[in-house]
């Protein structure tokens, strides 16, 4: 099995953990980074958003795209981030976004939350799929751990000790919201390449 698929990011550090993630998965298909213009993410949930970015870079490239579009979802702030997670602080600074979190959270005893992410894979005739998974667990009161990004440093899974950023990047690849949603969609990308479209 053989072809090419845009990574819809100009994230570096996602190109790099969505091809360890997917190396395997899809055996020689070579996973390529997108170049192109960034899309307007207008949409209301994380899949509307994930869509917009794959049919961007098809748009873009000709080539399949993945794409996907993340965030944590806070249970005492009614879902909150949620698809606003990135910019949540208004300055797409992770410590100003974590900053904000923590205070509209002061006094919560509840804190339960997940990350939420949405797997798009969008094919240049048009076919579009996603796969959609959630990882549980808890915001902490105070960051911890220096690895990851985002909201890993307050993130703290059910599934693990400590914080997100704790975790090994193994660890995180084979527990984390992204890795199961991009897992999730890679028997499609297969399916798709190995029925030979292009």
């Amino acid at each position: 099995m053989t072809g090419t698929v845009v990574l819809a990011t100009h994230n570096q550090g996602k190109v790099v953990e969505l091809r360890e993630i997917l190396g395997e998965a899809l055996g020689g298909v070579e996973l390529v980074a997108y170049d192109g213009p960034e899309p307007v993410e207008d949409g209301d949930t994380y899949a509307a958003n994930a869509l917009i970015k794959a049919r961007a870079a098809v748009a873009h490239t000709g080539l399949p795209a993945l794409a996907d579009d993340s965030g944590i979802a806070v249970d005492a702030l009614g879902g909150a981030p949620g698809i606003h997670s990135a910019r949540y602080a208004g300055t797409r600074v992770d410590a100003d976004n974590i900053a904000l979190l923590l205070q509209n959270l002061e006094g919560v005893v509840e804190r339960t939350a997940a990350f939420v992410c949405a797997a798009a894979f969008v094919t240049p005739s048009g076919t579009e799929h996603v796969f959609e998974a959630v990882w549980n667990g808890e915001v902490g009161t105070e960051p911890v751990g220096d690895g990851g990004h985002g909201y890993d440093p307050v993130f703290r899974p059910d599934d693990a000790e400590g914080s997100a950023a704790e975790l090994t990047r193994a660890e995180k690849n084979a527990l984390s919201h992204r890795s199961k949603a991009f897992r999730g969609i890679a028997p499609i990308v297969r399916e798709w390449f190995e029925g030979g479209e292009r």
